[in-house]
Order: C-alpha cells, then structure tokens, then sequence
C-alpha cells in the first residue's frame, strides 16, 4: 500500500530520530565498555566491541534504504529491522553495565488466538485485507473447503513458526502474522456462515452484513 507524502514524511522523521537515538546510545556504550570491561572483563569486551560495530553498521543500513521506502509494507519490514537492532544494542548495553536487560513488550500467541475468537485483531488492522475464502484459504495454506478445525491446527502451527520468540527476535514476518490471523478470522466466519447458508462462490467477496 503506497504512503501518502504527509505519512511518509512523519515516519522517517520518526526512524531517523531513533537512528539518531540509538547511535548515540552504542557509542556511549562503547565507550563505558573501554572503561569498565578492559581491565577485569577483557575477553567480553572484545565481542562486545564487535557487536556494537555491527549495530552501527545496521544503522546505517537502515538509515540508507530508509530514503528508499515508499509502500507501507517496506516500512513494516525497515522498521522490525530497527527494533531487532535496538533489541541488540539493548543486549550488549546490559552486559557492559552488568544490569537486567529491558524486555520490549512481547506478541502474545495467546493472545492472538483470544483476539481471534472475539473477531478483533491483537496487530493491527490490515490494509490490504483478505476478501474471500479463495484467498483466506490460500494465505492459510490449507486445500479450499477445509474444515475450521484444519484451519485452526495450520494457524496455530505457522503463527509459532512466525513469531517473533521463534526468530530470534526478529519481528520481520509480523506483517504475514497479521496477515495470516485476518485470514483465520475471515475463514471463522465463512465456514459459520455456511453452516446455515449455502455457500458463497469462493472469489465473492462480502461482509458480515450480508
């Protein structure tokens, strides 16, 4: 989905502030490394050191291909990079002030799976949407005409395989998560729906309100 100028412009004033915030951050940090870790703590330091670098180099990965993101899923992508990175730094910063690592609030696949009964989404909306069961049954990965149960069990297993727990942090296939729950949601109701009525061509669109 392409960024309006006005969304556009905000959300990289947004990244670059934190680019900036976090650059300042990893060179604070290494230099409270040269000073409390050379001594009594010098083989830590050395891999410390190395990984601090690597975040900077991240950054300015990140800052680069910033000036060439024009669609919302590019930003979605670029900015789980950030956070993954900022997870990292947050991680050597720990172990060079010997502290308790601050823990980003994390997706629940609990959750996810309540908000998926209750029709809501625990993500986020999804702008592309899915509108028909061809499509939901597609994103879910399963053969068209599946029963709810064979939905369940293939959302349950390729949520966990996309988690951000399951990837090292990494929260890069967030986009398809939500992408995937919507489908689940989508498939709930078009399978209740034909419980009563008969069944809808699988490429019709429609709403609840039908």
């Amino acid at each position: 989905m392409p960024f309006s100028m006005g969304k556009y412009i905000k959300f990289r004033s947004g990244m670059q502030k934190r680019i900036g915030s976090l650059r300042s951050k990893t060179e604070d940090s290494l230099e409270i490394a040269v000073d409390t870790m050379m001594e009594e703590r010098v083989d830590g330091f050395f891999r410390v050191e190395q990984g601090l670098e690597e975040v900077i180099k991240s950054l300015i990965e990140i800052e680069e291909e910033l000036e060439a993101i024009r669609d919302l899923s590019g930003a979605m992508r670029l900015e789980s990079r950030l956070e993954f990175v900022e997870d990292r730094w947050d991680e050597f910063d720990s172990e060079i002030r010997e502290r308790p690592r601050r823990r980003r609030k994390k997706v629940s696949l609990a959750d996810m799976l309540k908000a998926a009964s209750r029709g809501g989404t625990a993500l986020g909306d999804n702008q592309n949407g899915v509108n028909n069961a061809m499509d939901a049954y597609a994103t879910m990965g399963v053969e068209f005409g599946s029963s709810l149960a064979d939905v369940t069990a293939a959302f349950r297993i390729k949520a966990k395989q996309l988690h951000p727990d399951a990837n090292n942090g990494d929260r890069s296939s967030e986009p398809e998560l939500r992408r995937m729950l919507e489908a689940y949601q989508f498939l709930r109701e078009y399978l209740s729906l034909s419980n009563t009525e008969p069944m809808r061509p699988p490429d019709r669109p429609y709403s609840p309100a039908e």
